[in-house]
């Protein structure tokens, strides 16, 4: 593994202050549409589904609202699932996998179920095609108390006033080239450290809670998975992004305390998908139903426990 300090922002061993900061937010511009890509499809899903506006971002609050879905009809008897997409607004499949879900085949399964979903945590995360918010922040580490990133407080106080007890969490994301190429530099440069290259997994991958795992929960994620896209194999070490996988495209984290946004629900079901949209063996549609497939695979083995 080789690591560089290099990066056109900052002073190599020092963290970013404002000024780079703002040099960074400089860089960043506008590239889709959020009103185009996303929220016309919101729109379509309100005749089926309760719509509400939980936020709006401060850099343009009209142009990035916040919007929460739920199935109509909540029944205290059944379970509540969660589905968050586009935490790191990047990460295009997260977003679409969510909405495709409630259109195509959520109605398959609210007689079960209970459904929540904030399908665009960071709308302009999404627009920039970014990672981090424009304060330079993460908001997949901040699912914290007082959180830093308006982003994740925002979603956080929208599912805590619903007052549900949420039973099994999916959190919806990708690993893409640019974590390597871009984003994972800007992060060791922005902290003041080393960058240390690793290699990007081609494939699908789950990360599941070091303190719950439900590895038969995951296992029935990958599986439904693997029947529409190829599963991140183990590198060399036997890790995936570095961590030691625990079977067929699985690895853990402790996910309340690094602050992400699976660990925020004390759910007792929880799991953060990977889709690798930059392999060539895959489309866009193809990434988004691998999406759809996670969800499905998840309720179906929930369903089976009853």
């Amino acid at each position: 593994m080789s690591t560089s300090n290099s990066f056109p922002i900052g002073t190599p061993g020092q963290p970013w202050g404002n000024e780079e900061k703002a040099q960074w937010l400089a860089t960043t511009s506008i590239k889709r549409s959020y009103k185009d890509d996303v929220l016309s499809k919101i729109d379509a899903l309100r005749d089926r589904f309760d719509v509400t506006q939980y936020g709006a971002l401060s850099i343009d609050p009209a142009r990035y609202p916040q919007f929460g879905i739920q199935s109509r009809n909540f029944d205290a008897s059944k379970p509540t699932m969660l589905i968050t997409g586009g935490v790191h607004g990047y990460e295009t499949s997260g977003v679409h996998g969510a909405l495709k879900f409630l259109d195509s085949e959520a109605d398959a399964f609210v007689e079960h179920f209970n459904f929540i979903v904030a399908p665009c945590v960071s709308p302009w995360g999404y627009e920039t095609i970014n990672r981090w918010n424009p304060i330079a922040v993460d908001p997949n580490r901040s699912f914290v108390d007082n959180s830093p990133s308006e982003e994740a407080a925002n979603v956080m106080a929208f599912v805590k006033g619903l007052g549900v007890e949420v039973f099994a969490h999916i959190d919806l994301h990708e690993t893409t080239d640019t974590d390597e190429s871009e984003f994972r530099p800007a992060l060791a440069a922005r902290d003041g450290k080393d960058y240390e290259e690793d290699i990007v997994p081609d494939g699908f991958y789950t990360v599941g809670d070091t303190e719950n795992p439900n590895s038969d929960f995951q296992k029935a994620i990958i599986d439904e998975v693997r029947t529409v896209t190829h599963i991140a194999p183990a590198d060399a070490d036997g890790n995936i992004i570095g961590s030691p996988v625990q079977q067929d495209g699985v690895i853990n984290y402790p996910l309340a305390s690094l602050g992400l946004c699976n660990g925020f629900t004390a759910c007792k079901f929880g799991t953060t998908t990977e889709v690798y949209p930059d392999s060539p063996k895959v489309t866009d549609e193809e990434c988004n139903d691998a999406q759809v497939a996670a969800i499905r695979g998840a309720l179906k083995y929930l369903i089976n426990l009853k």
